[in-house]
């Protein structure tokens, strides 16, 4: 809501608006939230009038409002739910990644994070015949990891070169170049035309935490700024072009309590709707066992884990059927 000004609606005069300006009332929000009997009285002016001038002002300048059974139709007719893959990574996400949210994988080294984002790249190209961005900021991708998880689907070699085709890769080495990739991704596809091979429907950021990081040290004001920006990125993708967004975070330790939390702080914690934390089992010769732990949701109560096993991830066994991913 703007300056008061003659014209601006209906009945409001050059007169009014200096008398009320002249009384301290020189916004829309300050004549709508004045005690308008006040101002009548005050300014000589009508308080019928007053009260009709803040209706326009309302219905002109205030959000259009809408009930929750239309945001919920709204929401079914928008969102897809995309599998992971596998199976104990869907049961704790509420069936999969769903386009509109952001959801963070956080870990450790060596925890799987990488392997998970491999998995998800995989099976939306092979099973879902979706295409994906894969921006990878710390090399853990590789081809030759890509092709292992896809010729664990088929040995279809046309079939794994369709799907390798669906995944591209951006490697950048900091923040600016990260958000170039996404603005462009951005305007890419609010003017693309849906091909047989689809729109981008996944994207992943491997990792952001490396790009961020080094930003965050001194004052923190600048690299704050920066962070804030790639969140504002990343959920205006997801939002309004119906993306689903995987970011993966490092963990580190809280001064006081010594226990592991993600990195990046309590500004970014609110940047993903969905979080898994994934730690090294700690059973004796676990290997490859993972435990895989939610901690944010905005379906389910969070504390739920499973036991997974990333030395199988992408085997057939692993993978739902096409129907049930969506």
């Amino acid at each position: 809501m703007g300056v008061l000004r003659a014209g601006l609606c209906p009945g409001l005069t050059q007169d009014m608006v200096q008398l009320l300006q002249s009384r301290g009332i020189k916004t829309v929000v300050d004549l709508v939230s004045a005690d308008l009997e006040e101002v009548a009285q005050k300014c000589g002016l009508s308080y019928k009038a007053l009260v009709a001038l803040r209706r326009v002002l309302l219905a002109q300048f205030s959000a259009f409002p809408c009930n929750g059974a239309d945001l919920y139709e709204e929401l079914k007719t928008s969102t897809a739910i995309l599998s992971t893959g596998i199976r104990s990574l869907d049961k704790l996400l509420d069936a999969g990644l769903y386009t509109g949210e952001v959801t963070e994988i956080v870990g450790g080294p060596g925890s799987g994070k990488t392997q998970v984002c491999l998995c998800v790249a995989a099976n939306v190209a092979h099973s879902l015949q979706q295409k994906v961005l894969y921006i990878d900021s710390n090399g853990g991708l590789t081809a030759s990891r890509i092709l292992q998880l896809l010729q664990a689907r088929t040995s279809d070699e046309e079939e794994q070169a369709g799907a390798l085709q669906r995944i591209q890769v951006v490697r950048v080495f900091d923040i600016f170049q990260m958000l170039d990739v996404l603005q462009d991704l951005r305007g890419a596809v609010a003017q693309q035309v849906s091909s047989s091979a689809g729109t981008v429907k996944v994207v992943v950021v491997d990792s952001v935490t490396a790009v961020v990081s080094p930003l965050l040290g001194g004052q923190q004001r600048e690299g704050l700024a920066l962070m804030m920006q790639l969140a504002r990125e990343l959920k205006t993708l997801a939002r309004d072009l119906g993306v689903a967004v995987v970011v993966t975070n490092h963990v580190t330790r809280d001064r006081d309590s010594g226990k592991h939390k993600p990195a990046l702080g309590r500004s970014w914690s609110f940047v993903p709707s969905t979080r898994l934390l994934l730690d090294i089992s700690r059973d004796a010769g676990a290997g490859s066992r993972r435990v895989a732990r939610l901690t944010k949701s905005p379906r389910l109560p969070t504390g739920f884990q499973e036991m997974v096993d990333i030395g199988t991830w992408g085997t057939p066994e692993q993978n739902p059927s096409q129907g049930d991913d969506i």
